[in-house]
């Protein structure tokens, strides 16, 4: 028998987009999928709408708010599957992405994980550009981290399909975070797996400039979950490769990247931050801002422009 696939949905006030997101999950091609949404104590019409599928096989959960990556936990707990999907309730799968995805994970041991090309969109997934990065290839998950922290690439959280073998060894979401919660989680993922294999037609398409999108708050509470997520990886980068100067250099570069997120809202942080990367040896890798902002930088110090932007970006 094919196995199965758990596609584990947590969901917050994502009425707008609910229905394009269960569309995608429910038209998979690989014929052997459970799909599972855990409501984290919505107050919109989401619950009504996920309701409506329960006729095609959702299994639906109701909790009160208590943030995404318990949603994410007690959808994992409530799953069967031997291979696991995550999707936020405002992304989308391309309808063979699973299935292209298996075809390479069923060859391979079962402490691979898999991943594929992601983009983003705003109304229309048709809007999305699909843009080579650097980690778009196999490699193992040491070489992401370090091309991560180095340059910041990512992989967008529903572009993974994983064993659920090696997940049940990493353990459960760390539910003290909200913002890179993700990061974090998947972290621990590719640490523990043997490699990551790219399948190059695996499309997931993001869906961007949500107004209320966790990932676009910058409040104090949120800020200090990206320090918690990111000591939290950064140590872990530097326990298995702590004698590569590589490793010191991108870990370096992530708290470059790290303070200069956390400034102006926590400046005591930010300078933690930053003393951080000089213990390190420091980094020369330039920070991914425009030219206007190098050109005020270069004058009168990051931290002034950055003040400067966000001024600008309060005037809006």
């Amino acid at each position: 028998m094919k196995p199965l696939v758990s596609i584990l949905i947590p969901c917050y006030n994502s009425s707008a987009w609910l229905r394009e997101t269960l569309d995608s999950a429910f038209a998979q091609t690989w014929e052997r999928c459970e799909v599972i949404l855990v409501d984290d104590g919505s107050s919109d019409d989401s619950v009504t709408i996920a309701r409506e599928y329960e006729s095609a096989g959702l299994k639906l959960f109701l909790q009160p708010n208590r943030g995404a990556a318990s949603a994410r936990n007690k959808a994992l707990q409530a799953s069967t599957g031997d291979y696991i999907q995550y999707l936020d309730a405002d992304d989308l799968l391309a309808p063979d992405k699973i299935a292209r995805q298996l075809d390479r994970l069923l060859n391979a041991t079962s402490q691979e994980i898999a991943s594929g090309p992601w983009s983003r969109f705003v109304h229309e997934p048709e809007e999305a550009v699909f843009i080579t990065e650097a980690t778009w290839r196999d490699m193992d998950g040491l070489e992401f981290q370090l091309l991560h922290y180095e340059a910041g690439w990512m992989m967008q959280p529903a572009a993974w399909l994983c064993p659920r073998r090696l997940l049940n060894e990493i353990g459960p979401w760390d539910e003290t975070l909200s913002l890179n919660d993700d990061g974090e989680y998947f972290s621990r993922v590719m640490m523990a797996a043997k490699g990551i294999l790219f399948c190059p037609n695996a499309r997931t398409y993001y869906r961007s400039e949500i107004v209320n999108s966790l990932s676009r708050r910058i409040d104090a509470a949120a800020l200090r979950s990206l320090w918690k997520s990111t000591e939290l990886n950064c140590n872990r980068l530097l326990k298995v490769s702590e004698k590569s100067e590589r490793a010191r250099d991108a870990v370096a570069n992530g708290w470059k990247r790290l303070a200069f997120e956390l400034y102006p809202t926590l400046p005591e942080l930010a300078n933690q931050a930053e003393a951080k990367m000089w213990a390190l040896g420091g980094t020369t890798h330039p920070l991914q801002v425009g030219k206007l902002f190098r050109y005020v930088s270069k004058i009168f110090g990051w931290r002034f422009a950055k003040r400067l932007q966000q001024y600008f970006n309060n005037q809006r």
